[in-house]
């Protein structure tokens, strides 16, 4: 038994789509079978010394096992895999290429998919806004098309389901709605194959209930 607390938000931007960052960390921890709490953070105290002390930048998730405290979520999951059996590969050569698979879905594959986010929301009304959004939607496809081609028809990015997995599915399901995915469909069908899951359905469920519970 662990004694894992991770904060989330009180009121959820993404109104338990499963979307927010917290998500991966459930996620990971119901893969490895670790039980956890959680504690809602309120808007108004992102900034207030008991969070800083979690998280300089005052942002969620964070995690906390006993005196150990983390912050990002990639080094969370990172932490997880590392932490307890299942979610890295044993061979040396495939839990280095499933590491470096982490640090490709958060460093290369989400930052135009954030910055798309950042273009519908705040500069929505803005005489650009459009040109920019086609711009975005293009770099998008660049990494997505790249992506694609990469898979294949390989069922996850390093053999077995790893941690990579985990942060590349849940960085891709940002883009659903938009019409990007839909274009490569190997990468449709991987997204498919992670919601399936039944570690990915106790995570979803668990933040959906978050959400239904704040209202």
């Amino acid at each position: 038994m662990t004694n894992i607390i991770i904060t989330i938000f009180e009121r959820a931007f993404d109104k338990g789509r499963g979307l927010a960052r917290d998500m991966r960390i459930r996620w990971a921890l119901e893969e490895v079978g670790q039980s956890y709490a959680v504690k809602p953070i309120p808007w108004e105290a992102f900034r207030e010394a008991a969070h800083l002390a979690r998280n300089p930048f005052g942002q969620i998730p964070t995690y906390e096992e006993g005196n150990l405290v983390l912050f990002e979520s990639g080094a969370i999951v990172l932490h997880i895999a590392e932490r307890f059996p299942g979610l890295l590969p044993q061979d040396s050569e495939l839990r280095a290429r499933a590491i470096m698979w982490i640090f490709a879905a958060l460093s290369t594959i989400e930052p135009p998919i954030v910055d798309r986010d950042v273009v519908r929301h705040s500069e929505a009304g803005k005489d650009w806004q459009l040109e920019r959004l086609a711009m975005v939607d293009e770099r998008i496809r660049t990494r997505l098309r790249q992506l694609s081609a990469h898979m294949r028809e390989a069922h996850w990015l390093v053999e077995a389901f790893s941690a990579a997995d985990i942060i590349m599915v849940h960085v891709l399901r940002r883009l659903e709605g938009s019409g990007l995915l839909e274009e490569f469909p190997n990468l449709a069908a991987y997204i498919a194959r992670a919601e399936a899951r039944p570690a990915y359905k106790r995570a979803f469920e668990a933040q959906l209930a978050a959400f239904k519970g704040a209202q």
